[in-house]
């Protein structure tokens, strides 16, 4: 049975979308769909509760995604598992594409439906910023900045070694080989984008933040990888995110790929200038928008601080 683990912090004014369109389609057996409240104040429980049976609702008072994850693991009820942020749209037909390639393709591991990013109602540098962005090989290629992803129990064994980050979907998508994760382009999920140049500016700190965190993780792991071993990952030196997985899962995951990274160079947007002169602004903007989320995130960096999370409240509007 495929399962479908939702963690949701005061999302009450979103949630309700994504589970219809997850509930759309009654002419099938449906996933099984477990919502992890986690800390809510509003009423994210009540509005989930409300979509029927086929929603089971979990709460916990602390207000963690990774504790949420661990949570909803423990009450999820089979393979492939899909983990899908509570702001976000998929549909039924779009797990099932999900789902149908990690179960033609065993070399698969981990998948992620193509993107749509709606940028009517945006700020002009905000639709000029996502036009760059999606264009980026990495961005193209990556399962991160989808809030979807679908892993067999080997890839959630490869998941559960990963310690907790505040860049989760980066740290997933990294911990597979281009071999072993693919983007499944006729799935499709709708991410909403910060509507407001502010809030596209917190969610780029909270990014540069994040991968920050995510680089010194890299960084520790190969400094305590045996010298002849450098060019593997070591043993998982966190406690897994969720419930203990079969030995037959561990044994046929491969270890992580560590080595990658999701960093835009100056080659990139060379690039991509040379085959669209005409996104000349939209490169600027995008250099500018990067420049400000390095200062913003310059103190939190120093501090070390890779728990405060800067949600931007304009792509949860309607």
């Amino acid at each position: 049975m495929t399962s479908i683990v939702i963690p949701a912090h005061n999302e009450g004014r979103v949630i309700g979308r994504l589970l219809d369109a997850l509930l759309a389609d009654t002419s099938v057996s449906g996933p099984d769909i477990v919502v992890v409240c986690n800390g809510c104040t509003d009423d994210t429980a009540r509005v989930a509760a409300g979509r029927g049976d086929r929603v089971r609702v979990v709460e916990i008072p602390t207000p963690s995604k990774h504790e949420a994850l661990r949570v909803g693991d423990e009450h999820a009820r089979g393979f492939p598992r899909l983990y899908v942020d509570a702001d976000v749209v998929v549909g039924a037909a779009d797990v099932r594409a999900l789902v149908g390639a990690l179960d033609r393709n065993p070399e698969l591991l981990a998948a992620a439906p193509g993107r749509d990013i709606p940028l009517a109602g945006c700020a002009w540098p905000v639709r000029a910023y996502y036009r760059v962005w999606q264009r980026l090989p990495a961005v193209r290629e990556g399962l991160f900045g989808r809030g979807v992803i679908a892993v067999t129990e080997p890839g959630h064994a490869r998941l559960a070694a990963l310690p907790p980050l505040m860049a989760d979907d980066l740290a997933a998508s990294l911990a597979f080989g281009p071999g072993e994760r693919r983007v499944v382009e006729e799935a499709r999920v709708v991410v909403r984008p910060p509507r407001t140049w502010s809030d596209l500016i917190r969610r780029r700190v909270r990014a540069a933040t994040s991968s920050a965190e995510f680089e010194r993780f890299q960084e520790a792991r190969r400094a305590e990888a045996p010298e002849e071993a450098r060019e593997r990952t070591p043993e998982p030196v966190s406690e897994p995110v969720s419930e203990p997985v079969s030995e037959r899962a561990r044994e046929r995951a491969p270890e992580p790929v560590s080595e990658q990274t999701a960093r835009t160079g100056t080659a990139d947007l060379r690039a991509l200038l040379w085959a669209r002169p005409a996104l000349l602004p939209g490169v600027v903007v995008f250099v500018v928008a990067a420049l400000a989320a390095r200062r913003g995130s310059r103190k939190a960096i120093q501090d070390q601080d890779f728990s405060t999370w800067l949600r931007d409240e304009s792509s949860r509007q309607g």
